[in-house]
């Protein structure tokens, strides 16, 4: 089974094949990781993002990195958090299933991913990361592809959680 591990850092300066974009459905760009890996590539990201047409909630889309350290971008629209009524978690665990099997799909041995809803959308972290740990090591082990997934967090609490669930299910 492939590695998985978290770091404090910027996801738009992982040295990886992909990084994985909490993206809005439209995939024009936005706010906080959005913008931020909209604004690395270049607009040569917005060009194909246009062509694409959008990408549904929990599903995923994958485009060059252009100006990136990565190759490609996988692009995900998390779910906005409205009290976990609305199939929320469903649609986060989609999202990081989503990419992942698009990423084994395409060969791509190693994958970076920001914490998916838990800015802007307000999906509670503790309960985000969890699922995101817990779906990413069930995909990873079915997908020899991918040797190394990262988890790359913005903040130094975002980080302390991650690091704490990837050790915790490492054991």
């Amino acid at each position: 089974m492939g590695e998985i591990e978290s770091v404090r850092g910027d996801i738009t300066r992982q040295a990886v094949e992909a990084i994985v974009n909490a993206a809005n459905t439209t995939l024009l760009g936005g706010g906080g990781v959005d913008g931020a890996i909209h604004r690395a590539a270049g607009p040569e990201l917005l060009e194909e993002c246009r062509r694409i047409g959008g990408c549904p909630t929990g599903e995923a889309r994958m485009t060059k990195g252009y100006r990136l350290p990565a190759k490609y971008v996988i692009h995900t629209a998390g779910p906005v958090w409205h009290g976990g009524g609305r199939r929320e978690e469903a649609l986060l665990r989609d999202c990081y299933r989503n990419s992942m099997e698009l990423a084994a799909k395409h060969g791509i041995k190693s994958i970076a991913f920001p914490s998916i809803s838990t800015g802007a959308y307000r999906f509670p972290i503790e309960r985000a990361s969890r699922i995101a740990v817990e779906t990413v090591r069930e995909i990873l082990g079915g997908t020899p592809e991918i040797e190394k997934v990262v988890f790359v967090c913005f903040s130094d609490g975002d980080y302390a959680i991650y690091r704490r669930l990837v050790g915790e299910m490492q054991c």
